[in-house]
């Protein structure tokens, strides 16, 4: 069974920078795809980054490509967002996702497991 926690959810000022950090234990870090969604309230989940088992493969939502920076450290067993350039629309729990591949993956569905969440509120 893997287990997800995030953490690094705050709030921000808008323009600015912040980062999300997600531990993964239970099994082999390095044979799942992770990625990054987020929900904001009464909206569906929305996928935002993806890395697959190595860095070369990633993909991004065009609502984030150039702002946000996924990255993994299969060292540590983390998978870490790197948020700039933040908006208020932004604002949202963000999830970190993990799902057995070697691909970056973009879909819910396509995920096993599921962290509990992270508040993110952007100030404007």
């Amino acid at each position: 069974q893997v287990h997800l926690v995030e953490t690094g959810g705050g709030l921000v000022q808008a323009g600015g920078s912040h980062i999300l950090a997600c531990a993964f234990s239970g099994r082999t870090f390095s044979s799942y795809t992770m990625g990054w969604f987020r929900q904001a309230p009464g909206r569906e989940r929305e996928f935002l980054a993806s890395i697959g088992r190595d860095d070369e493969f990633t993909a991004y939502a065009a609502s984030v490509k150039g702002r946000f920076t996924i990255s993994r450290d299969n060292a540590k067993n983390t998978v870490s967002l790197q948020m700039n350039s933040l908006k208020p629309e932004d604002t949202a729990v963000y999830y970190c996702a993990a799902g057995r591949g070697v691909f970056a993956k973009s879909l819910v569905r396509e995920y096993e497991y599921w962290g509990q969440g992270t508040q993110v509120t952007v100030s404007s």
